[in-house]
């Protein structure tokens, strides 16, 4: 498996979209509240066995067995009480592994609930300079086409009123012209800049994406008694939302014979990417892809 198997599947042609980010963190989440009904299972587990086992060395200490006997019935009885003593101990002992074992899991699902708060913090934050940027990069170009075509109407005026008007109103077109190329140079360089911030927001964008998806895979890394490949591979199988990111948005000349062209990637117009809950998929511990843990032990013999 390699490294590249979280960062080259989700993705988005959309450049708004923030469906490969939103599938992987709730997949997290879920992560959390697995291992959160799995410290509860364990701690209640141990209320068990400390009851149980408090219960056993009551018993044997308090409860006469035998008491009235001689000789080897006698210690056989005995024996048999010390037996019972034993276990009780053996469940106090196995009450306190299972309250370890969930403290251990609490820290690790404090410490990545953490970590996957900053990652939120940081990801909301590129999400929302993305999203902004791409309003103003599709204004600034709706502004320069609208001062492209102002200019190629003040050309056809002045070209239709050559003969038909007189000096002062031909004044007043060429005047007009002049302001309308003006403005179309103006919004050209506007356009121009937002395109090239946008681009860059992307790229920073785009980084932080791939952070979350490494920052991921690390956290599936750390739970060694895992099948992790497994875990991934299905996960990816299930959730990927595209292997090729979205493309930088070009700037387009409104004179170009290709600008009607139909770009690769997203269309120009925006379509902000609603965020939600996604689809659970079907799945079972009788899948043959579903992760299983084989040979584990909560005791570290």
């Amino acid at each position: 498996m390699t490294r590249s198997l979280f960062k080259g599947n989700f993705w988005s042609a959309d450049i708004l979209s923030t469906i490969g980010y939103d599938s992987i963190i709730q997949h997290l989440n879920n992560g959390r509240k697995n291992c959160k009904e799995f410290e509860d299972f364990l701690k209640e587990r141990a209320a068990i066995e400390e009851r149980y086992g408090r219960d056993l060395l009551s018993l044997s200490r308090k409860k006469p067995c035998g008491q009235s006997e001689i000789n080897t019935l006698k210690r056989a009885l005995e024996v048999f009480k010390q037996q019972v003593d034993s276990v009780a101990q053996c469940h106090i002992q196995l009450a306190q592994s299972l309250r370890e074992e969930a403290r251990k899991m609490e820290e690790f699902r404090e410490k990545q609930k953490l970590q996957r708060k900053k990652t939120e913090l940081v990801m909301d934050a590129v999400h929302k300079q993305k999203s902004l940027q791409f309003k103003k990069t599709m204004d600034a170009k709706k502004n320069y086409e609208q001062k492209c075509r102002d200019k190629d109407e003040a050309e056809q005026a002045v070209n239709r009123s050559a003969n038909l008007v007189n000096q002062k109103q031909q004044e007043k077109l060429f005047v007009k012209l002049a302001t309308s190329k003006t403005a179309v140079e103006d919004s050209d360089k506007a356009y121009l800049l937002h395109v090239s911030t946008l681009d860059k927001v992307r790229e920073e964008w785009q980084s932080e994406h791939i952070k979350a998806c490494e920052m991921y895979e690390k956290v599936r890394k750390s739970l060694e008694m895992c099948s992790i490949q497994k875990d991934i591979e299905y996960f990816v199988n299930q959730r990927k939302t595209g292997q090729i990111p979205p493309a930088p948005i070009m700037y387009e000349n409104f004179y170009s014979p290709q600008r009607n062209a139909a770009p690769p990637g997203k269309a120009t117009g925006p379509n902000l990417a609603r965020r939600g809950p996604l689809p659970i998929p079907k799945s079972s511990p009788d899948d043959p892809d579903y992760a299983l843990v084989n040979d584990y032990s909560l005791l570290y013999q």
